[in-house]
């Protein structure tokens, strides 16, 4: 329902770290670095200040970052808010 690359996003912001993100996304650190560029390059801002000591976010990465945590709890809610309005639409009163 959203771009599964804000996923990835938050991921490596509480981790700091591609490797450790990787790890706990189950994909390879090499999906998430194409996923994290991808997404710099589509929103044409640096996210993250990379170092030999990991990863932060820049002040741009910090604004998307509180809306990616936004926009992916809002999208977990609508889909329950779905199903509930599909599970009362199914019940037939007689």
């Amino acid at each position: 329902m959203y771009n599964s690359q804000l996923t990835t996003f938050v991921q490596v912001a509480d981790s700091g770290s591609f490797n450790k993100a990787a790890e706990a996304l189950y994909i390879s650190s090499t999906a998430v670095i194409k996923q994290i560029t991808s997404l710099e390059s589509n929103l044409g801002v640096q996210l993250f200040h990379r170092s030999p000591r990991g990863l932060k976010l820049t002040e741009a990465g910090k604004s998307i970052y509180r809306d990616a945590q936004y926009i992916i709890q809002y999208c977990k809610d609508s889909v329950v808010r779905a199903k509930n309005a599909a599970e009362e639409g199914d019940k037939v009163i007689r």
